[in-house]
């Protein structure tokens, strides 16, 4: 049985670097493991906390789905003015009152001009909501836009090893 991956990019953009290396890293995963990708942060409503627990919105209750029903999580995300993005940060909010993220694998990458910062600050949200991520299932790409072809390929040897070896290490937690 395949194990399920459920891909989360951090931008709006729809020309997004993070996207393009989401659709790359899924052509370099392998065959025992699929795939799902959500790029649609834009469409979830804004995190009430009223409505966290008894009345969440039926897009939240079914992304909060998809991430449960995945065997690991990966985010690909930018740095926004040295912080995750604000969609990004909505959808991380309305799983705070859930263990929807307890234990679960995750594969953190921050592909942005810098990024460190907001690493680091994605980094701390996940261990606080208690997924399971490791120095070996983290990567920071700093100067992405000079890093990656049009079609999301790095365009140097380091990259690309830093990549597979990101994936191979996030492989053996799921």
């Amino acid at each position: 049985m395949k194990k399920k991956i459920l891909a989360i990019v951090g931008s709006a953009s729809e020309n997004s670097s993070n996207l393009k290396l989401v659709q790359h890293i899924s052509n370099l995963i392998s065959d025992e493991v699929e795939i799902e990708i959500f790029d649609q942060l834009a469409q979830l409503p804004h995190f009430n906390s009223e409505q966290s627990q008894d009345n969440p919105p039926a897009l939240i209750t079914k992304i909060r789905q998809a991430i449960l029903a995945a065997d690991g999580i990966l985010i690909s995300s930018p740095e926004y003015v040295f912080s995750i993005p604000s969609g990004l940060k909505n959808l991380l909010e309305w799983c705070v009152a859930t263990t929807v993220f307890t234990q679960k694998p995750a594969c953190l990458i921050t592909a942005s001009a810098s990024g460190k910062m907001g690493h680091e600050e994605l980094k701390f949200i996940m261990k606080t909501l208690d997924a399971k991520i490791s120095e070996n299932t983290c990567l920071l790409i700093s100067g992405v836009k000079g890093k990656l072809d049009a079609d999301g390929k790095p365009l140097d040897e380091d990259l690309t090893v830093a990549l597979l070896n990101l994936i191979r290490h996030f492989e053996m937690e799921l």
